[in-house]
């Protein structure tokens, strides 16, 4: 019987997904893809959750794309079928703050869905890489443009064109995770900073998420114009108002996420 390819529960204001292939140590197929995203979607549209978490096994993160499923696809079968945009970049329309806890073996597309997301925590045994070349392949999920912007170029290049792989206090120095946490409280140290994203006001986390990421793809003047409108957005928001009145009455705010 075929195992549901992502599992789903809800943690307070946390929505966790966790990538559930344990026998292909989550290699990456259409199925999970779709069913990825449409786990996430459902969280980002649910009021009552505030940050999400996608996790997978202690021995893998994602293992990479399925390679058994794609070695005889032809060029007409991944152009006709969108290939990697039909449903890897839904990552991309998620609002809300994503966070990846990895332990064990992110590569390939492990590695770019990681990359994919706003946040990496990395368990202790956590391995990145993106070893496409050894396949005559190259990164197709956003590795070779997420991954400089993470890491800067030299090293980009190095990964990318030898397939060096990066362990967990590697990854951090060269800032492509957040942090380095021991490997049997991954998930404990992960949802407590999920929990205290969540319990902060929804739009302005939206706003914050936006704008980091249009520091991304727009010029450093664009960037701060973004910014500015943002800020000045803030203004008309009610949490906003709470947060700084609770700041002046000395208690905890409450936030309505309006």
């Amino acid at each position: 019987m075929e195992t549901q390819p992502v599992l789903v529960e809800t943690r307070g204001r946390v929505g966790v997904i966790t990538l559930n292939r344990p026998g292909q140590l989550n290699a990456l197929n259409d199925a999970m893809m779709d069913a990825l995203g449409d786990a996430l979607l459902a969280f980002d549209r649910d009021d009552a959750i505030g940050a999400i978490v996608i996790t997978g096994s202690a021995k893998a993160f994602a293992a990479g794309a399925d390679i058994a499923a794609m070695a005889d696809w032809s060029y007409m079968d991944v152009y006709q079928s969108d290939f990697i945009t039909r449903n890897w970049e839904t990552m991309r329309r998620v609002r809300k703050p994503v966070i990846a806890a990895v332990a064990g073996f992110a590569m390939g597309g492990g590695c770019e869905l990681a990359l994919a997301c706003d946040i990496i925590i990395a368990a202790e045994s956590a391995r990145f890489a993106l070893p496409e070349i050894k396949l005559a392949m190259m990164p197709g999920a956003g590795g070779t443009q997420r991954l400089p912007r993470a890491i800067g170029k030299a090293k980009a290049m190095d990964m990318c064109l030898s397939a060096r792989m990066l362990d967990a206090n590697e990854a951090d120095r060269y800032g492509l995770v957040s942090r380095v946490v021991p490997d049997g409280q991954l998930l404990e140290q992960t949802l407590a900073l999920a929990e205290k994203i969540a319990s902060y006001s929804l739009p302005a986390l939206m706003v914050i998420k936006e704008s980091v990421n249009r520091s991304w793809e727009s010029s450093l003047t664009e960037g701060i114009l973004y910014e500015r409108r943002e800020l000045h957005a803030r203004f008309a928001s009610e949490d906003a108002h709470e947060g700084m009145k609770a700041f002046l009455s000395k208690r905890p705010p409450v936030f309505e996420h309006r």
